[in-house]
């Protein structure tokens, strides 16, 4: 009883029998109810007809033979009538039943109120019970008449005697109750085999799903489901191939965060070892050459060690910033600040750098310079300056770094363009990523990769957009549009 087929096939078939018996019961009672109710109405008048040639035969005496006899004549000519003289509290005066036999009553009493609704007019079908089966209520026709002066009495005909009752039942054994067996199978039939026919179909598609999400989760990741139709099943299918889809990019996603990781690993581990490195030789050489070094040796180890630190401490504050800007812990403090300046103080601050290594850096404002933004100014003085030390660091001597500004509608965009060697066209989707450094071979003076990653963080939190366009050995520029105030 596993197989989800055999179940509703089972529970199918027993819904089936039970719906096809309630059926033919339903359908036998109302066909018995209907031929009870056109009888009554059919002869409902009967009884009053009747009383009318009776009420002299009882006015002034009781005459049972002579009674008998007449209900003898009537039944001759309605045989399937039993006729009953009650006297007003219901009891059975005379009978003569549809057989014209002797019989003896099983009750002499008949229950007059169904007698009196009747003669009153109520809505038919009305039944009442009858003295040879009291246990069954049958259709009647009833009329008052008076029994020597008694008045109340009743002239009661049972519509379905004896008789047409036996007669009736076995019709209904032979004809009625087969025919309605013979009906209900072939219905119960046609209705099996087109049920457990779709059934089928709906159990084969189930089939073809619990195979593809089997494969799905035995590695088959490229494994789907055809969707078929357009019903609750094909969405189920639909459903799964998305969530599938989205699986295997969240994998692809872990894979490279992975993959990230052990760069991480490996580029941090390179620059934290080659300072510590330096450092520790050094120190090293002073304490082992103590008071032998001159002042001027002496000051060189010096500021080497503390170059080798300062660059410690910005691997260390990068990590320690782009960890709170990845778990959202970093809140701007906003504030209205204007672009140009902020763009001019980092131009001069980073001008001397940029000399050193022979390179020219100009800031160009060619339109609206007094554009304010609504920013945290440290936050975006460590953005911008990321990407301007980045041009700079990766354009050649006698380069040049270009830093403009336009207001492109409600935006105010900046650019930060060099004449470097550009990103490589397959590197370019990832110089966001944090480590992920385009120039493999990874130069001492170069970071650990995490500027760019700490810049965009920085500019989503403000709803700015940063885009990038680069050509091999044309240059590379960044395109930054930050949502701003007006002048």
């Amino acid at each position: 009883m596993r197989s989800f087929y055999l179940k509703i096939a089972v529970i199918f078939s027993a819904i089936l029998v039970l719906f096809g018996v309630l059926v033919v019961f339903i359908t036998m009672q109302a066909s018995t109810d209907i031929a009870r109710e056109a009888i009554q109405r059919t002869n409902q008048d009967l009884a009053s007809v009747l009383a009318k040639e009776f009420q002299p035969m009882l006015a002034e005496s009781f005459d049972q033979e002579a009674i008998e006899t007449k209900l003898a004549e009537l039944s001759g000519k309605n045989p399937q009538f039993d006729f009953y003289l009650l006297d007003s509290q219901g009891m059975v005066k005379s009978v003569i039943p549809a057989t014209k036999e002797k019989i003896e009553l099983n009750r002499k009493v008949v229950d007059i109120r169904p007698l009196d609704e009747f003669i009153q007019g109520s809505p038919l079908p009305i039944l009442a019970s009858d003295p040879l089966n009291p246990e069954l209520k049958k259709p009647f026709s009833a009329a008052n008449v008076s029994i020597m002066g008694s008045t109340g009495c009743y002239l009661y005909v049972v519509l379905e005697g004896d008789q047409y009752t036996q007669a009736t039942a076995m019709i209904s054994d032979s004809y009625i109750l087969r025919g309605a067996l013979i009906l209900m199978g072939v219905v119960l039939l046609i209705s099996l085999v087109t049920g457990l026919f779709v059934f089928s179909n709906l159990t084969s598609r189930l089939e073809k799903i619990k195979k593809s999400v089997t494969g799905f989760e035995r590695g088959q990741l490229y494994e789907r489901i055809d969707v078929e139709g357009n019903d609750e099943l094909s969405e189920l299918s639909t459903c799964f191939n998305r969530m599938a889809d989205t699986l295997v990019e969240n994998m692809k996603e872990i894979q490279k965060t992975d993959r990230l990781r052990r760069e991480l690993v490996a580029n941090v581990s390179h620059d934290l070892r080659s300072p510590i490195a330096s450092i520790q030789g050094y120190l090293e050489t002073i304490q082992m050459k103590g008071n032998s070094l001159t002042k001027d040796e002496l000051n060189n180890y010096f500021r080497i060690v503390l170059t080798n630190t300062q660059k410690l401490n910005r691997l260390i504050d990068d990590l320690f910033e782009l960890s709170k800007l990845d778990a959202e812990e970093v809140t701007p403090n906003l504030a209205d600040i204007s672009m140009a300046e902020l763009i001019q103080d980092l131009v001069n601050q980073l001008k001397p750098i940029a000399e050193k290594k022979g390179i020219e850096l100009e800031a160009r404002f060619p339109e609206n310079p007094n554009s304010l933004i609504e920013a945290d100014i440290s936050l975006m003085n460590r953005a911008l300056t990321n990407l301007i030390d980045n041009a700079i660091q990766h354009t050649p001597e006698d380069g040049k770094v270009t830093v403009s500004s336009i207001q492109s509608g409600k935006d105010f965009v900046l650019e930060i363009s060099d004449t470097g060697d550009g990103i490589p066209e397959e590197d370019l989707p990832y110089i966001f990523d944090r480590f992920y450094q385009a120039d493999k071979s990874r130069s001492i003076n170069q970071g650990a990769g995490l500027g760019l990653a700490i810049a965009q963080k920085i500019f989503h939190l403000h709803g700015a957009e940063i885009k990038v366009n680069s050509a091999e050995n044309k240059g590379t520029t960044f395109r930054v549009a930050i949502p701003s105030n007006g002048l």
